[in-house]
């Protein structure tokens, strides 16, 4: 406690407001008519990109929708690993062929097929992504052929079909089987098509999604094709992943060693790279029914709910110190989650968190590829990625509430207006400008359209019954039957220890007593203009006993992009009533504190010399650290092409310099690994949205792509800055810079860091760490004694506020912080049918708490 009071603080207060409102009372219905029009417009939609991509791309993988061309592995300019989804095997075609049967269109559906059992092959001398071939290529492949045996029948143009496709995948899944060849059992992120693994010893490698999004394609084959090698293959790698979990808090990290089983990366959440794991934990059970999964899922998810949901947010963990966050920013992928808690039965958190995301989507009229907890943009690119919608569907169809069919509209009528193009639909390069990026990745039919047209659709216009099957991470079709098709791997009985296993065993979603604008309309709290930009910042804290003693009282701690905090207080997450109390208290007293100085969390910035001027840069999570003393000189120079994604073409003048290379088209890591291969010394990027800085925008670290093979190090600066770097080069090619740390740099070059100009890199001198806990106890403890006497008439206030069924209410700090001591809570926290009497807790504890600098 006393060690936050040395910071600033931004407040967010989470209660739960019951107050009716006009929009509580009735969420408008969409009419019939509309719902029809808006389906029959997804059904278009779908059509204008299906049609662009055979007339203008087929038999490519993918269709370039500015260029009105085809995306071919080879021979399309490279965009480095994000082109392992590319096999030269019709790949948009094959992923969308079931989006055809949704659609009822059976007649192209079978021209589709017969088209691709004629071009499609898979002998080629190509690597390719496991993970990304399993999920698209062999998930279409079974889906197209299970829903082609069902309708044959019925269907006079798909009589023909004779399980040509499943012939395709399992030809497809023996390419894919060598990848599994390790000592662990984990996969290789990546396979080549014609010779397995061979010329891929260096790989080491892979996401825990990757590894862990295997087992419905494998298990569907191995049971459709009576060979059980697939699902065996599958099986044993999801109980390796089983095994090297964090064992006390059940977590999972990102990034694994395929060898040694050791992992890389131990930050957990629920969005990249283990998003899928979780999903399929959980549709393993679906699907199999082997009960192994189930209680593997309830435990996981147990665990997430604990450490990483915080009321509607969710920010990633360290999975070995799950009390704290490894990440000030959530990824566009956790939108799926959801939609999985749907499928759980766990519907209100999943109301909760998807109006989190539609008020991130509200304010950037896409969901950007990563915000912060204040929704502010932190990576802007939107690939028209289907999570969202998925998990729109999915609460649609549990609670019938006509407020997602509104959220579809509008997600349906910002894809028509920003994203349509003569050819297709454009992915949007950033949210903020919406330019757009000349690609459309095969999901965009596969997924988003389809679950647009049957988020509007209904039963009825499905020729196939929904409850009948299991939907993918790609969403495509597996049928339950297959549970019944034969068990062709090894089962065993799973020893579970925790007493919650049966938490949410068999549950199946229930709504009866849920009313799903009561739970999202707290949420909209969020929105307010606190919110958005926090004027107060804090230094991050990194001891886990501090963390733990706020969790204990429903406080949470946030940190920002650019380093500023937020204090997360929730009724529901506290450990006792007696906690939840002192939390409040403690929040309010914490308004009045205001001091100290910025930090940027978790990034040291580095910082460019160039004539008498130094400017603040960004780091690398890749190459050689920028640390302390070390100083790099050197002359510019510029790259071509200028976005560095394929070889470098001028190596000449670039050798041996400081080169410089545009932002965008792939990722960090491929345009510095380029231009080491250049001969290049250091790596400058320079940002590619008009006119940022980072007197605006909170400097970052660049991210890696797993490998370790980068060597020069390099720095990102903003667009302006940047352009003030090309001026001075323009003007004077020989110009020398300098890069080092920022701290440094400004006190040898502008010598104004002793007077606490640098103050970003500072930190406070403190106690040790046990008299700071010892402090902080000895606060409490007091706390707990002054609290005693007031706190049944406390408690009773807070219980008797709200409804049981809503726990949590977002304040803005506005409403808490005051310039004088007295600290006041609003006027009328709830009102149902009376106005509840206002509740002060104006204790003062100046006696108890010691003010910055006194630690």
């Amino acid at each position: 406690m006393v060690i936050i009071m040395a910071y600033r603080v931004l407040l967010v207060f989470i209660f739960a407001i019951c107050v009716k409102t006009e929009e509580e009372a009735s969420t408008s219905r969409m009419s019939k008519a509309e719902r029809q029009s808006l389906r029959e417009e997804a059904r278009s939609m779908f059509y204008h990109a299906y049609d662009a991509y055979m007339y203008n791309a087929y038999p490519a993988d993918e269709l370039m929708p500015l260029s009105c061309k085809g995306r071919w592995r080879g021979v399309t300019p490279s965009r480095g690993d994000m082109d392992d989804v590319l096999g030269n095997f019709s790949l948009t075609l094959v992923d969308s062929l079931d989006s055809l049967v949704v659609l009822g269109d059976f007649s192209e559906f079978s021209n589709a097929i017969k088209l691709v059992i004629r071009d499609v092959t898979f002998d080629h001398d190509i690597v390719v992504s496991v993970f990304e071939t399993n999920i698209r290529m062999l998930g279409g492949l079974l889906s197209a052929h299970v829903l082609a045996m069902a309708l044959r029948m019925d269907i006079s143009v798909l009589h023909w079909y004779n399980g040509e496709l499943l012939t395709m995948a399992e030809d497809l899944g023996r390419r894919l089987l060598p990848a599994f060849n390790t000592s662990t059992g984990i996969p290789h992120g990546r396979v080549n098509l014609r010779h397995g693994i061979r010329g891929l010893s260096e790989s080491r490698e892979t996401c825990t999604a990757c590894a862990g999004t295997m087992i419905l394609e494998m298990a569907a084959l191995s049971r459709l094709v009576g060979n059980p090698i697939y699902e065996q293959k599958a099986h044993k790698a999801m109980d390796r992943l089983w095994k090297i979990r964090h064992r006390t808090s059940d977590l999972m990290g990102t990034v694994i060693n395929i060898h040694s089983g050791d992992w890389v990366r131990k930050d957990s959440g629920v969005g990249a790279g283990i998003d899928s794991y979780y999903e399929y934990c959980l549709k393993a059970y679906i699907l199999l029914g082997d009960e192994k999964y189930l209680a593997r899922f309830n435990r996981h998810y147990n665990a997430v709910m604990k450490y990483i949901s915080r009321g509607p947010v969710m920010l990633a963990v360290h999975m070995h110190r799950p009390h704290l966050q490894s990440r000030n920013f959530m990824d566009a992928l956790l939108a799926f989650w959801p939609g999985l808690q749907v499928l759980l039965g766990d519907v209100r958190p999943a109301v909760e968190t998807h109006e989190m995301l539609y008020q991130v989507m509200q304010r950037h009229t896409f969901i950007p590829e990563a915000f912060t907890s204040d929704f502010q943009v932190h990576w802007g690119q939107h690939p028209l990625r289907p999570e969202f919608l998925e998990s729109t569907y999915f609460l649609h169809r549990a609670t019938g509430d006509d407020h997602y069919l509104n959220v579809g509209k509008i997600v349906l009528k910002a894809l028509q207006q920003y994203t349509r193009v003569p050819c297709g639909y454009a992915a949007v390069n950033d949210v903020r400008t919406r330019i757009h990026e000349d690609r459309m990745d095969s999901f965009v039919l596969a997924e988003t359209f389809k679950y647009l047209y049957m988020l509007f659709g209904e039963d009825k216009d499905l020729p196939v019954k929904l409850e009948d099957y299991v939907l993918t991470t790609e969403a495509h079709f597996l049928p339950l039957s297959l549970a019944t098709s034969g068990r062709n791997s090894t089962f065993f009985s799973l020893k579970i220890d925790d007493e919650d296993e049966d938490k949410y065993r068999k549950t199946c979603p229930s709504t009866t007593s849920l009313i799903a604008e009561k739970v999202r309309q707290p949420l909209r709290h969020l929105l307010g203009s606190s919110a958005a930009r926090p004027p107060a910042r804090l230094r991050p804290l990194n001891d886990p006993r501090q963390i733990h003693a706020l969790s204990d009282m429903g406080i949470s701690v946030l940190t920002l992009p650019d380093g500023k905090v937020q204090l997360l207080y929730t009724t529901t997450t506290a450990k006792s009533a007696k906690d939840a109390a002192e939390g409040l208290t403690f929040m309010r007293e914490m308004s009045k504190w205001n001091s100290l100085s910025d930090i940027e969390n978790g990034v040291v910035p580095a910082g460019v010399y160039i004539n008498d001027k130094v400017i603040a840069a960004g780091p690398g999570h890749f190459g050689k650290d920028i640390t302390g003393p070390d100083r790099y000189s050197g002359n510019v120079a510029v790259v071509t092409p200028l976005d560095a994604c394929t070889t470098v073409l001028n190596t000449i003048e670039v050798e041996g310099k400081y080169a410089i290379a545009k932002r965008g088209q792939c990722t960090f890591a491929q345009k510095v690994r380029n231009m080491q291969a250049a001969g290049v010394k250091l790596a400058i990027i320079i940002d590619n949205i008009p006119d940022s800085t980072h007197e605006s925008t909170a400097l970052f670290a660049m991210s890696g792509d797993g490998k370790d093979d980068i060597e020069i190090p390099a720095v990102f600066l903003f667009s302006q800055e940047g352009q003030y770097l090309l001026d001075e080069y323009n003007a004077n090619p020989e110009i020398i810079v300098t890069v080092g740390e920022l701290r440094s740099l400004k006190r040898e070059y502008e010598n104004i860091c002793e007077e606490g100009s640098c103050e970003v890199l500072e930190t406070p001198l403190v106690t040790s760490d046990k008299e700071n806990f010892d402090h902080l106890k000895k606060v409490l403890s007091q706390l707990v004694t002054q609290f005693e006497l007031t706190l049944s008439n406390e408690e009773g206030t807070i219980q008797r506020t709200c409804s049981e069924e809503s726990e949590n209410v977002y304040l803005s700090k506005d409403n808490f912080v005051s310039n004088d001591n007295h600290v006041e809570g609003p006027a009328n926290v709830c009102s149902i049918n009376h106005e509840q009497k206002k509740t002060t807790v104006a204790k003062k504890y100046e006696s108890l708490i010691k003010k910055p600098g006194e630690f």
